[in-house]
C-alpha cells in the first residue's frame, strides 16, 4: 500500500515565512546602518550618504512590516462557515431567507422570520438582520484589522447604550485588635460610566451577475467587503472620536500631567524635548512613561503609536547601547518596545510639538468597545444602476473605561 505524500504548506503560509525573513533580514541592514550612523556622530564625521541610506532602510522596513501584518490577518481571518457546529433548521431557513433576498430582493422570506423572532427592521431606514452566524463571523473578523479592538474590551449589548457603574470611594477598612469596637464603615458611593452605541456603515456594491452566481457565496462576499470599511473607521474613531455620531477615542479624554492626574482624565509624560526626543537619554522619558503606570496595569501593558513614531523609536538605545526596539520573534507576533508588545495604530498622531504621540498601558481594563448585536443590510437595486447597492449598518460604542489604565507621552517639554 502505498501511503500519501505529505500536504504541501499552504501558498499564504509560504508567503508569510518569506516576508518574515526578508523584514529580519532588512532589520540587520538597518541595524548595522544605523550603528555606523551614531559612531560617525560620536567621531564628529556624520555622513549625509548614511543619514540617506538610513532613511531608505526605514522606508523599506515599514513598508516590509505593512506587508507581514496583511499576510498574517488573511491567516488569522477565520473563513465564514467554517466551523464545526452544524446548522440548526432555524439558521438554515434564515440563510436561505437572507440569500433570496441578497440575491433577487425578495422580502417575504426574511419578513416572516423577523415576525416570528417578534423583531423588526431598523426604522426609517428598514433593512434587515444578516444571519446569526455571519453577525458573529464579523464580530470574530474585526479584530484582525482593528489593532485597537484587538487589545481592549469588548462587550456584546443587545440595546442602545450600555451603562457601567464604578465606585468613587469604598467603604473605610481598618485593623482592629480581637476584642477591639468596629466602628461602622462608611457606604461607598457610586457613579455611571455611559457608552452609547453609533451607527457604523458601509456600502458595498455588485452586478446582478454576480448575484445570479449560484457559485458564489454571498455571505462570504459581503462580510470581506464591509470588514476593511468597517475596521479602518474604527481605527479612526477608537483613537480620536468626538463622542457626538462615533465612539469616543481615548485621545479626546482630557489630557493632563501625571503629577496632576485626577480620575476623568489621562496623565502624560514629557519627552523633554518640542517635537521630539531630548538629544541625550531620549529613552529616559519612555521610562518615565512605562513606571508611571501602577504595577496592576503594567503586566499586561502595550505601546500603541503610528509607523512613523515607530520608526523614531527604533533609533533609541539604553544606557548598554542594546536597541530598545526589538522585531518580533514570529512572522504572526508583534514588535517590542522595552519588553512591551507594540501595536501599530495609524490613526495615532505623528511625533510634532506637544502631540500625544505615544499610548501606554492595559487597553482591555482601560479602553471598551461596545458592539450591539445585529448587523442590518439594505439592499438598493435603484440609486447606482446597474450595480446593486447594500447600505450594511452596525452599532458601535467605545470609551475610556478606567482612566488610570492608559498614560501617553506628549512631546514636549512639560
Amino acid at each position: 500500500m502505498t501511503s500519501l505524500p505529505a500536504a504541501p504548506e499552504t501558498k499564504g503560509t509560504d508567503d508569510l515565512a518569506t516576508a518574515f525573513d526578508a523584514f529580519l533580514g532588512s532589520f540587520e541592514a538597518w541595524r548595522e546602518t544605523n550603528d555606523r550612523r551614531l559612531d560617525e556622530i560620536a567621531r564628529g564625521r556624520a555622513d549625509v550618504l548614511t543619514e540617506e541610506k538610513l532613511a531608505r532602510l526605514d522606508r523599506v522596513l515599514d513598508g516590509q512590516k505593512s506587508r507581514l501584518d496583511r499576510l498574517a490577518s488573511r491567516l488569522e481571518r477565520p473563513g465564514l462557515g467554517a466551523g464545526p457546529a452544524p446548522r440548526g433548521t432555524a439558521d438554515l431557513e434564515h440563510r436561505a431567507a437572507f440569500e433570496a433576498y441578497v440575491r433577487s430582493g425578495r422580502e417575504d422570506l426574511l419578513r416572516g422570520i423577523e415576525a416570528k423572532a417578534m423583531s423588526s427592521g431598523s426604522g426609517t431606514d428598514g433593512g434587515y438582520t444578516v444571519t446569526p452566524e455571519m453577525d458573529a463571523e464579523i464580530g470574530r473578523r474585526l479584530p484582525a484589522l482593528s489593532p485597537v479592538r484587538a487589545i481592549a474590551a469588548v462587550r456584546q449589548v443587545s440595546s442602545g447604550t450600555f451603562k457601567k457603574p464604578y465606585r468613587l470611594t469604598g467603604p473605610a477598612v481598618g485593623w482592629v485588635g480581637e476584642t477591639a469596637a468596629r466602628p461602622e464603615t462608611a457606604s461607598p458611593q457610586l457613579a455611571e460610566l455611559v457608552f452609547p452605541t453609533m451607527e457604523l456603515y458601509a456600502m458595498p456594491s455588485a452586478t446582478q451577475a454576480l448575484l445570479d452566481d449560484s457559485a458564489v457565496d454571498l455571505e462570504t462576499w459581503l462580510a470581506e467587503e464591509i470588514e476593511l470599511a468597517f475596521a479602518l473607521q474604527e481605527g479612526d474613531a477608537f483613537v480620536s472620536g468626538d463622542g457626538t455620531t462615533k465612539p469616543k477615542g481615548f485621545l479626546a479624554v482630557p489630557q493632563v500631567a501625571e503629577a496632576a492626574w485626577a480620575w476623568g482624565s489621562l496623565g502624560y509624560v514629557a519627552s523633554g524635548a518640542a517635537g521630539g526626543f531630548k538629544a541625550t537619554d531620549g529613552a529616559d522619558a519612555l521610562v518615565d512613561l512605562v513606571y508611571a503606570l501602577k504595577p496592576g496595569y503594567r503586566q499586561n501593558a502595550s505601546f500603541v503609536m503610528n509607523r512613523r513614531t515607530q520608526a523614531a523609536v527604533r533609533k533609541l538605545k539604553d544606557a548598554s547601547g542594546a536597541y530598545l526596539w526589538q522585531p518580533p520573534s514570529t512572522p504572526e507576533g508583534r514588535a517590542s518596545l522595552m519588553g512591551f508588545p507594540l501595536t501599530e495604530v495609524e490613526a495615532m498622531p505623528d511625533v510634532a510639538a506637544d502631540a500625544p504621540a505615544i499610548a501606554f498601558g492595559d487597553f482591555r481594563r482601560g479602553y471598551l468597545v461596545v458592539d450591539r448585536t445585529g448587523t442590518r443590510v439594505l439592499r438598493d437595486p435603484y440609486s447606482a444602476k446597474p450595480y446593486v447597492l447594500f447600505y450594511v449598518t452596525r452599532r458601535v460604542g467605545g470609551g475610556v473605561q478606567d482612566y488610570d489604565a492608559i498614560k501617553l507621552m506628549r512631546f514636549g517639554t512639560a
